[in-house]
């Protein structure tokens, strides 16, 4: 067993003060909450790739609060709707601070909204 390596919860990485990619969230299984539809799930999905291509380019600040918002904003059908719809709002005034660089995520959480509202 030695030299084995587990990873469970958060992982952090540092590189000499530059480039840090901050605290990378690990949120239940690579497919989504299987009890979504399959359209919402990977809209979720979606919006996950989104927001972990852009959190490097974030202030640290601001990728703690997009990454405080994430597990209620993708997490299975037992998350309350007004739960989901703040954390899903929240992640999308983070992004639209950040301008251009941050419409990719703006337009997945209003799929996701869209396909919530059509629910």
């Amino acid at each position: 067993m030695s030299g084995d390596n587990y990873h469970f919860g958060d992982n952090v990485t540092m590189n000499g003060g530059t480039g840090n990619t901050g605290i990378v969230k690990h949120y239940g299984a690579a497919d989504g909450p299987s009890d979504l539809p399959p359209e919402l799930r990977a809209a979720l999905q979606d919006l996950l790739a989104r927001v972990d291509a852009l959190r490097g380019q974030l202030p640290p600040a601001s990728a703690q609060m997009l990454d405080a918002s994430l597990p209620d904003a993708t997490g299975g059908a037992a998350v309350p709707a007004q739960t989901r719809q703040s954390a899903l709002m929240s992640i999308a005034g983070i992004a639209a601070v950040v301008g251009p660089l941050g419409q990719p995520i703006v337009d997945a959480v209003t799929k996701i909204l869209e396909l919530l509202a059509a629910g």
